[in-house]
């Protein structure tokens, strides 16, 4: 069961308007290191985890990437509210508007729509765990260079906020690996 509040995990605020940084940002929404795609990883994981421990902590992790997903899409959504094509195409973006118009679409930076392709389900317990240890540093490297090319304080803290909650799922992951890695030996 769900319980749903009509709010995000940190407040998102943005002031200035930049569709050059919402095609940069966009791919934490839709591209390969995503939030989309940590999701989706993450609960189809869950149906071949061994034990409740691994199923709760896939599902819990899992959900709580569909809440960044709603985060990201809102900064880019505040980015780019009430921009046109003219300031679109000035930011080098006028190939994003004409498809897409000002709509967040899961995307990566580079344009590319989203597949699932991008995550890995393979049903073994220790296999699936190395993977969204790895999707989690290479989410959080995403959002170090979201950080680096960033300039928006507003953007930045929302950012940062995000890049901490993937260095504790990289936790969560690494001390249920350890559990089932002691299970083996």
């Amino acid at each position: 069961m769900f319980v749903f509040e009509k709010r995000t995990q940190i407040p998102v605020r943005i002031a200035n308007k930049n569709p050059r940084l919402a095609g940069i940002i966009l791919s934490q929404y839709g591209g390969p290191d995503g939030e989309l795609a940590a999701s989706l990883r993450y609960l189809s994981q869950r149906f071949t985890m061994p034990d409740n421990m691994g199923i709760a902590l896939l599902t819990d992790i899992g959900t709580e990437e569909l809440a960044h997903l709603e985060i990201v899409g809102s900064v880019v959504s505040q980015l780019t509210s009430g921009e046109g094509a003219k300031s679109f195409d000035r930011y080098g973006k006028g190939d994003y508007y004409v498809d897409h118009s000002n709509a967040v679409y899961p995307a990566s930076a580079a344009g590319v729509p989203f597949t699932a392709a991008y995550i890995q389900s393979k049903g073994d317990p220790i296999a699936d765990l190395m993977e969204d240890l790895a999707a989690e540093q290479k989410a959080r490297a995403t959002y170090d260079n979201i950080l680096r090319l960033s300039d928006d304080p507003d953007v930045n803290n929302v950012m940062k906020f995000l890049r901490e909650r993937e260095i504790v799922h990289f936790q969560r992951f690494g001390e249920l690996l350890d559990a089932y890695q002691s299970k083996i030996k």
